[in-house]
């Protein structure tokens, strides 16, 4: 049987998505920010940066919600720098997330005959 190692940055990947996925839940909801949700959340090994990767629900909302985002990035680090047992919070930097609106995409063109 195979056991996998989880790496630190693996664990500290995981509780920043569930941690960053409340704080962006309650900016959309609080701020008016365009309706998007965070579907992963990527760390460096040296726990320095972590890349927060972002779906929304229209695709044309993607990139205003990426760079309110961004700009909201230093009081959700600071946020997260309250509840997290960590000696120091990654930088966030937000992406899109565009595999879905991928996915869709080649799903319509596989259904439509022409």
């Amino acid at each position: 049987m195979s056991h996998r190692e989880y790496k630190r940055s693996d664990r500290v990947a995981a509780e920043l998505r569930r941690e960053v996925a409340v704080l962006v839940h309650d900016a959309v909801r609080d701020h008016a920010l365009p309706s998007v949700s965070v579907s992963d959340v990527e760390v460096t090994r040296d726990l320095e940066h972590a890349t927060v990767w972002v779906t929304a629900l229209l695709p044309e909302q993607g990139a205003p919600a990426i760079k309110l985002l961004n700009e909201a990035a230093k009081e959700f680090r600071r946020e997260l720098s309250r509840g997290m047992r960590i000696r120091s919070v990654p930088q966030l930097h937000f992406k899109y997330d565009d595999s879905v609106d991928r996915g869709e995409r080649i799903e319509h063109l596989l259904r439509d005959p022409r």
